[in-house]
């Protein structure tokens, strides 16, 4: 009986970790998705075209494109931060 105990003990943890797996590879999908990144952007521009509109900041909507542009190239630059943070610095 025990070794059936077990046996059900080791499936239902093996099905808790490729649950979690599925979790953790769908979070990884949205962080890296383009559809994340474009939602940003557009949150981000249009925070900024607001802020910039409320303090009479001059060409407001053209000044909001920076930060938003920002995010974008911050997204395309970090995989080559990470790939060197990764080989240099997280060394487990």
């Amino acid at each position: 009986m025990t070794i059936f105990r077990d046996s059900m003990d080791v499936e239902k943890e093996l099905k808790e970790i490729k649950e979690r797996n599925r979790r953790v590879e769908q979070d990884k999908a949205w962080e890296t998705s383009k559809t994340r990144k474009g939602i940003i952007f557009i949150a981000t521009y249009v925070i900024f075209a607001w802020f910039l509109l409320l303090i009479n900041a001059p060409s407001p909507y053209l000044n909001a494109l920076v930060p938003a542009v920002a995010f974008i190239l911050s997204t395309l630059t970090l995989p080559f931060i990470k790939k060197f943070w990764a080989g240099k610095v997280y060394k487990k």
